[in-house]
């Protein structure tokens, strides 16, 4: 880091390496490249924490296969969800596919790739259900290539690793879409990085930690921050500011004095994967398998067997299974969740924890649960799996939004959230999954409250037809199916 390069004015500063920032900070300076930003990180790298490719998923959510975006209600299944998170998603692959365009963004096949993405689901009333999705989503247009089948045959043709050795009488149902994409959000957020150095002349400093960020009667706001390398400490002046820090937000932004924050609290878990260490188990399988939470389960423990391309290898995992530690980061301290807790955010805390007590009651087994444990539920999947092909790999840390809630005190939100002052000077997000996603999507809110101006000014709705066609457009099918298929020729899918 060259430390004379540090001013002391910004127009925006944006707190943390990752793929939320990567987003935001290259499409500010596309939009003004004037723009003075700063971008800082914590840790000694980007890309380190929730964006790294193993602390994911890797799935493009797009809700091809993601079970939890169709909810079941009054025996009917309700898309709306899936709509959304589809739209978003395809935002994301509109926003890189401009990136190789305009030559900024070389070979994507090395962040995505073209894997189908399955839903699978065994027993006749979870068989239904499937059958009732795929009736809904089929008449849409953004899921009109659904294919459906009880035919044990399609599917070893789908996924022959998890039929192998199936009861011809096991009743059972899968749903695959073809577009389906693998995504290494590592790789995406150091490529993104390495274009807003090279091309827009915006480094990111890292082993730089945000200590407190202030009013200030100057400018807007003052931000405190230290080198860990040399512990020399700053005080920089920004007009905005973005913390996009992950689970590290939360504790950030309760020290921004603005009353939006009130309330806001969050709960930590920790993820784990079975990685299959096999290479021939691994080659029979390629595509990303999602099936149903168990019953009384939360949406993030969907379970799923997927294919990953990770460092130019393909893999194979399974899970999430869920973990608990009070850290707010991989990287970050045991006290994260005490200090989090502030007296408005007490009640929020309380309400949260009483009405989800068969949260607490997961979390407690999945702690405990053995290795062996968690192979009995990856022989859900795949019958044969041999313990000693498997290893487990911690993922990322997610910190869940808790809020108020007028009824119930306090509510655990699964899903991002934008939080800003009135006037949009300051931005944080929080929350998790399917964040990394639909990153496009929610950085463009954090645009709309932070710098209206630029988005709706000539050049920037010129700019953004050609960024993002489905921005403030009204997508129909005709929309869609071009923008999808101008996509995938672009990302090479």
């Amino acid at each position: 880091m060259n430390q004379s390069k540090i001013e002391k004015e910004y127009d925006l500063i944006y707190v943390g390496g990752g793929i939320m920032s990567a987003t935001l900070a290259l499409m500010s300076k596309i939009l003004k490249p004037d723009l003075k930003v700063l971008i800082v990180e914590r840790l000694d790298d980007v890309a380190l924490e929730s964006s790294a490719a193993w602390n994911n998923a890797g799935t493009g959510h797009s809700a091809l296969c993601e079970l939890n975006y169709c909810p079941e209600e009054d025996g009917k299944v309700i898309i709306d969800k899936a709509i959304k998170i589809c739209q978003q998603f395809e935002e994301s692959k509109q926003f890189w596919s401009y990136l190789v365009q305009q030559g900024l963004l070389k070979d994507p096949d090395r962040f995505i790739a073209a894997v189908p993405h399955h839903s699978w689901v065994i027993g006749e009333e979870n068989a239904t259900y499937l059958e009732q999705r795929f009736n809904t989503m089929k008449h849409h247009f953004m899921f009109d290539s659904i294919q459906f089948t009880k035919d044990k045959n399609k599917m070893k043709d789908w996924f022959p690793l998890i039929m192998h050795n199936r009861d011809e009488d096991e009743v059972m149902a899968a749903s695959r879409i073809d577009r389906g994409t693998e995504v290494n959000y590592g790789t995406l957020t150091k490529t993104l990085f390495n274009i807003l150095e090279t091309k827009f002349d915006t480094p990111v400093y890292c082993n730089m930690e945000v200590k407190d960020i202030d009013p200030s009667p100057d400018i807007d706001w003052t931000v405190e921050m230290e080198n860990l390398d040399t512990n020399q400490k700053y005080n920089l002046e920004s007009k905005h500011v973005f913390i996009g820090a992950g689970g590290g937000s939360l504790l950030l932004l309760q020290k921004v004095e603005i009353e939006e924050k009130e309330g806001y609290g969050g709960f930590p878990i920790s993820g784990e994967w079975l990685v299959c260490k096999n290479q021939d188990i691994i080659n029979q399988h390629n595509a990303k398998v999602y099936s149903k939470a168990g019953i009384g389960d939360p949406p993030m423990s969907t379970p799923h067997l997927d294919t990953r391309y990770i460092n130019g290898k393909r893999e194979l995992l399974f899970g999430p299974f869920a973990g608990f530690s009070p850290k707010f980061l991989k990287e970050g301290s045991n006290f994260d969740l005490l200090k989090s807790v502030k007296f408005d955010n007490i009640s929020p805390l309380l309400g949260a924890f009483w009405h989800n007590l068969p949260l607490t009651k997961y979390l407690i087994e999945q702690v405990t649960s053995s290795h062996e444990d968690r192979m009995k539920e990856l022989r859900k999947f795949f019958k044969d799996a041999n313990s000693d092909d498997w290893e487990i790999l911690v993922a990322g840390q997610r910190v869940q939004i808790i809020k108020k809630d007028e009824f119930e005190g306090g509510v655990l939100q699964f899903g991002t959230e934008v939080v800003s002052s009135k006037d949009g000077s300051v931005t944080c997000l929080l929350g998790a999954s399917p964040g990394a996603s639909t990153a496009t999507s929610v950085m463009l809110q954090v645009l709309e409250k932070a710098f209206p101006e630029i988005l709706h000014s000539e050049e920037g709705k010129a700019i953004m037809d050609k960024m993002i066609p489905f921005y403030n457009a009204q997508v129909d099918e005709a929309l869609f199916k071009a923008q999808l298929k101008q996509s995938a020729f672009a990302l090479k899918l």
